[in-house]
Parts: structure tokens; C-alpha cells; sequence
């Protein structure tokens, strides 16, 4: 198994080639043709919510599959709609809620809103790269992570966004290489040791958000040695691998410190 890093840059250097592939897939196909097929003739919430087929696939599309059986939950953000401040969507703290209200605007749009393309093309494409990052994380949950990550971290404005998503923040803490406990601490104190030690600015920036991910990926490795980098460190040192650092680790870190 190859370590974290290069299992990412495996993925991200060619990301459009990466989503082919999961395009290419079966019952990813499959699913993306019924959803592409019908999602037009979706015209009232309750239509949506009928359908779990489609009404499953924009949940996941959006990072909110585990909340598929939550109908009762996402009708009511559904039915309030974005445009009112007060609303139930833009009252969570979690973004996706809004987001995917967003997409599916029916309290603006009622029966015309799956006629948009963010509800059509922009949910599929989605779709896929959901697919994509999750597939990944079947192999290596710091890949999912570090893809996260990527696809997130240029739209951050506050490091408040990123504690209020447990993937950003779990990023986030392994590159500064904080330990998990340091969540339970006061959100305030969080966002202000962020703020000390990294510069938001830098993750709009791909080459500095890819130094960043370097960082992640290879103290993500550390704590959680894939089969490779336990092997390496068993032939170089006769260790059990289970005390395993890889070689490719321990350049990226030299690197860093430079």
C-alpha cells in the first residue's frame, strides 16, 4: 500500500481523470443517468423527498448522505428556503444544509427549481467527486481528508468554518500536530491558536495550500503507518513494523524544515 502522500498526488495531480474513472464505474453510472433522467420532473419538495433514489443522490452529492433518513429534518430547511437570515437552513451551523438548500430552492423557485444547472450538472459533478473522496478513504482515511481539504480550503474565510466541519478541523490539528484532545478545548481558544500559526489567505493559494497538504499528509502518516511505510522502517531498522516511518515521509519532513 502506498503511504498517504503519494496516494493523494496520485488522485489530485490529475483530478479530472481521477472523476473519470468513478464516472466510468457502473452503478456509478447508472445512478448518475436515473438522476440526470428525472431530477426535471421533480416540481414540489414532497416529489423530492418521494423519490429516495434521486433524494439520495443530492444528499450524498452534498456531503449529507448519513442524514438521507432525515426526511422530516430536510423538508423543514427545505420549505423555509435561504432568503429569510432566521431560517432553519442558515441558523445550522453546518454549511451543507444551506448549500444544498441552495441548490434545491424550491421556497424561491417552487415548481421551476430542479430547472437550474446546479441542480442538474452541478449536483452530478458533485456527485462524483464525493464518490471519488470516499472511495479513497476506503483505502486511507488521510487521502479522503487531504481531498476534503482541497476542494473545501480555498472558500474558507474563517477558521471558524473550519471548526465548525470535523474534517477541516481534524486537518487542520494533525498539520499543526495537535492532538484530538485539543477539540474538547474552548472554541474560541481554537480559532485564535489557528489564526497564530497559519494564514487563511495561503489555502486560496494552490501551491501554498499543496505545501500545507504535504505537511498533513505526512504527519498523518505518522500516526497512522500505512502497510509500506511499516515495512520500510522494518528492513531499514529490524523494528517491528508496527514502529514503522517511511523513507518518503522522512524526506517530506526534512523538506519542510527547510
Amino acid at each position: 500500500m502506498l503511504n498517504t502522500y503519494t496516494s493523494y498526488q496520485l488522485i489530485a495531480r490529475d483530478i479530472a481523470k481521477s472523476i473519470d474513472r468513478v464516472e466510468a464505474q457502473p452503478v456509478v453510472k447508472r445512478d448518475t443517468e436515473y438522476y440526470l433522467d428525472n431530477i426535471t420532473k421533480v416540481k414540489s419538495i414532497e416529489d423530492f423527498l418521494k423519490d429516495d433514489r434521486l433524494f439520495k443522490y443530492a444528499m450524498k452529492a452534498h456531503g449529507l448522505e448519513d442524514m438521507s433518513y432525515a426526511k422530516a429534518f430536510i423538508k423543514k430547511a427545505l420549505k423555509e428556503g435561504i432568503d429569510d437570515s432566521d431560517s432553519f437552513a442558515n441558523k445550522l451551523s453546518d454549511k451543507r444544509y444551506r448549500d444544498f438548500v441552495t441548490t434545491f430552492n424550491f421556497a424561491r423557485h417552487g415548481n421551476t427549481a430542479t430547472i437550474f444547472a446546479r441542480a442538474q450538472k452541478g449536483t452530478a459533478e458533485k456527485y462524483l467527486r464525493q464518490t471519488l473522496e470516499e472511495n479513497a478513504g476506503k483505502q486511507n482515511e488521510g487521502v479522503r481528508l487531504a481531498l476534503y481539504f482541497e476542494r473545501k480550503g480555498p472558500a474558507i474565510t474563517s477558521f471558524y468554518d473550519v471548526l465548525a466541519d470535523p474534517a477541516l478541523s481534524r486537518v487542520v490539528r494533525t498539520a499543526l500536530g495537535l492532538p484530538d484532545s485539543f477539540a474538547a478545548a474552548d472554541i474560541d481558544r481554537q480559532a485564535k491558536l489557528f489564526e497564530e500559526k497559519l494564514n487563511i489567505e495561503d489555502f486560496k493559494n494552490p501551491q501554498k495550500l499543496g505545501t500545507f497538504l504535504k505537511r498533513f499528509t505526512s504527519l498523518w502518516e505518522l500516526s497512522n503507518p500505512t502497510s509500506t511505510t511499516q515495512a520500510s522502517l522494518g528492513i531499514l531498522f529490524g523494528q517491528p513494523v508496527e514502529f514503522g516511518v517511511s523513507t518518503n515521509v522522512l524526506l517530506a519532513i526534512q523538506q519542510m524544515k527547510r
